[in-house]
């Protein structure tokens, strides 16, 4: 690679840094924020008491303050709602881990399921960038929100901030951080650039004057798995650091570049090899030539000699009447001296020296440029490159692909294969998530693009799935056509760029049996 390409590379990947939290993946988190209130009744009317943040751990669970929810252990009047950030849909909730030493509270929801968010159990570093997500009190007075729109789904508020790191509360571990909160951000998240909880937002400072900032407290992920695991809850959580999906498109592309060149590398290295090996052929053909001229030449002398002798001696026995032993002479001089020509005009040509040369398979001009490929038909166990990958919300278990040569994959997915290769893309009737899979048999590839998608999103993609079918394996050109177009249309539907990305590498072997 040339020096100007290589800065052009660097500046790439240091301009593909982002400098703040990816707005998409920030929307994606959202999906799984909710706003927890506690609801009094006398019997024929209802008012509101209170609310604060949450946010779902589990499907039907849902993390919070334990403040948040304390006054429903001394009210048995009060009722529990969660309320999700989209949907048409609240549900009902009861407090069923309660733990006011770090303040965190777990609620189970009496119907539904909610997206689930994902915790990054890596370190934290200091004037790292974050997001608060919640539903302040004041942003709902400020609008005027009634009652009924207050407990209606709607999207939660995002704060930006930096982390403090070296300083946290004496009664339970916590970050310190200066992203903006307010009353009602209590038990929402605190997310990094990439989506993933930190920690829980617990509570805030208080300034003396209007000039004092504010900072805010969040209960740190350490208490935060302690507490679901005494909860026997099983969260999603990863240690990958967090890069942008333009950042790894960047490596991607450096990568492609490095191999490129080395793959050059290889094949000028072979070509040197190739031509001294065809240069020592060359030569030793030559060498064979010549001693195979040489001893011909020798051959021929001799013939030459004995013919001659013979000749002599006919004409000998010719004198002297042996007409018998003259013809036999003169049979056998003549024999020895055509032996003696053809020996002498057949001998090695150098005009048939390319044909003699030799050449190890691996060093002919066909094999120059054609690195060894992968034949991906049949089993293959697919294991994540993290390096190579940007993981938000998914786990990273081995994937298995039993591949067929027209694109069907475990008996029952069939893959179109269009300009990116063999794709096919999944749309769930349950979670929240679209998957574009890539699969490359010639290299043992497979990618993973997920799509956190909003509820709009994920209704007109199922519609989609269900108009056109889910795609089973087929060799139908009809059915195939459709499934291209299906891919198409949901292809449409999708923001410009996915929340995850999964990159795995291929190896051939048994498959593990079906659980």
């Amino acid at each position: 690679m040339t020096l100007i390409a290589r800065i052009l590379a660097a500046l790439t990947l240091i301009f593909a840094i982002p400098a703040s939290a990816e707005q998409q993946d920030v929307a994606a988190t959202v999906r799984s924020v909710v706003r927890v209130v506690l609801i009094a009744s006398n019997g024929n009317d209802s008012y509101f008491v209170g609310h604060g943040s949450g946010f779902a751990v589990a499907p039907d669970k849902v993390l919070t303050n334990a403040h948040v929810v304390e006054l429903l252990r001394t009210e048995p009047n009060l009722s529990l709602g969660i309320i999700p950030s989209e949907g048409k849909k609240s549900y009902g909730g009861k407090v069923i881990a309660f733990s006011p030493g770090n303040d965190l509270a777990l609620i189970q929801l009496t119907s539904g399921n909610l997206p689930v968010s994902s915790f990054f159990a890596g370190a934290v570093t200091d004037g790292q960038h974050v997001t608060a997500i919640g539903y302040p009190g004041v942003v709902d007075r400020a609008q005027g929100l009634s009652l009924s729109e207050m407990i209606a789904p709607v999207s939660p508020v995002k704060t930006s901030g930096n982390v403090s790191t070296g300083r946290s509360s004496h009664s339970f571990d916590t970050l310190l951080h200066t992203a903006p909160m307010a009353q009602g951000n209590s038990g929402g998240p605190l997310v990094d650039d990439c989506g993933r909880v930190l920690g829980v937002n617990s509570f805030g400072s208080q300034g003396e004057s209007d000039a004092d900032a504010e900072f805010g407290f969040a209960v740190s992920n350490r208490e935060i798995g302690s507490f679901l695991r005494q909860a026997s809850v099983q969260f999603q959580r990863t240690t990958v650091p967090c890069r942008s999906i333009a950042e790894l498109d960047a490596l991607e592309a450096q990568r492609a570049q490095d191999e490129l060149e080395k793959q050059d590398a290889q094949d000028a290295a072979l070509r040197a090899q190739r031509d001294q090996a065809m240069q020592n052929a060359r030569q030793e053909a030559q060498q064979d030539i010549i001693s195979g001229r040489e001893n011909a030449i020798a051959v021929a002398a001799v013939l030459l000699a004995f013919g001659v002798l013979a000749v002599g001696a006919a004409g000998l026995f010719h004198t002297q009447g042996k007409t018998k032993t003259r013809n036999q002479a003169g049979a056998v001089g003549a024999v020895l001296l055509l032996g003696a020509g053809a020996a002498f005009f057949l001998r090695p040509s150098f005009s048939g020296i390319d044909d003699r040369i030799a050449l190890p398979a691996n060093m002919t001009e066909a094999a120059v440029g054609d690195g060894a490929t992968y034949d991906g038909v049949g089993d293959n166990l697919c294991r994540i490159d993290e390096s190579r990958s940007r993981i938000t919300v998914s786990d990273t278990q081995d994937v298995p692909i039993r591949w067929t040569e027209k694109g069907c994959a475990n008996g029952s997915a069939q893959y179109i294969e269009d300009n990116e290769g063999w794709t096919r893309i999944l749309v769930p009737a349950n979670d929240a998530t679209i998957s574009i899979n890539r699969f490359d048999p010639k290299t043992g590839g497979f990618r993973t693009d997920r799509y956190l998608a909003d509820a709009t999103t994920m209704d007109k993609a199922r519609a989609l799935r269900a108009k056109f079918g889910a795609g089973q394996c087929t060799r139908d050109p009809e059915q195939l056509t459709k499934q291209a177009q299906s891919q198409a249309e949901i292809r449409a539907v999708l923001p410009s760029q996915p929340n995850e990305r999964l990159v795995y590498r291929c190896t051939k072997g048994a498959l593990p049996p079906a659980q």
